[in-house]
């Protein structure tokens, strides 16, 4: 078992795509091949990979702020081929912007006696942000490196990045 969980947020197609519903822009295709050798290190590591996938059903209310993304079973929906899981890895599929609203994420955690965590993705203001939120709230050392985070709104992430280092108490680094 391992004690340390590199979590993986929302680099599904409509997020990381350019063809994406709700695309990022570049700043969230340039982060992959760091993520790509995140994911790697953790697996050479022992560590567990966990993917947190946007997952929405097509009448979902979060459309009423959003235009409609990763609606389960689309292509929107997809993890990133680049990125894409393979045996070991955990996927987790999430309807909110935090990992932890009714999903299995906070028993998985306990369950691999996990302490130390490295979160990566998209977008920094929205699920990275309440998702660290959520670990902080649950003890975690947590890691977040700025060369793995992006967001479509660039003043949002510099926020967001200041937030979990100031108040959240992760290593932004």
């Amino acid at each position: 078992m391992s004690e340390y969980a590199l979590i993986v947020v929302d680099m599904v197609n409509d997020f990381v795509d350019d063809k994406g519903a709700l695309y990022c822009g570049q700043s969230a295709r340039d982060i992959i091949p760091f993520i790509k050798g995140l994911i790697e290190d953790c697996r050479k590591s022992g560590g567990l990979v966990i993917y947190l996938q946007d997952t929405h059903e097509e009448d979902d209310k979060e459309f009423e702020r959003f235009p409609e993304h990763s609606i389960a079973g689309t292509w929107g929906h997809k993890i990133i081929p680049e990125l894409a899981p393979q045996q070991g890895d955990i996927v987790i599929q999430k309807q909110r912007f935090s990992a932890f609203f009714e999903t299995e994420l906070g028993d998985l955690l306990r369950k691999h006696h996990i302490r130390d965590v490295e979160v990566v993705g998209v977008c920094t203001h929205i699920c990275v942000m309440d998702t660290v939120g959520d670990l902080a709230n649950r003890d975690y050392n947590i890691a977040v490196p700025r060369a793995g985070v992006a967001d479509f709104d660039p003043e949002f992430h510099e926020f967001a990045l200041k937030r979990m280092d100031r108040i959240y108490g992760a290593n932004v680094r």
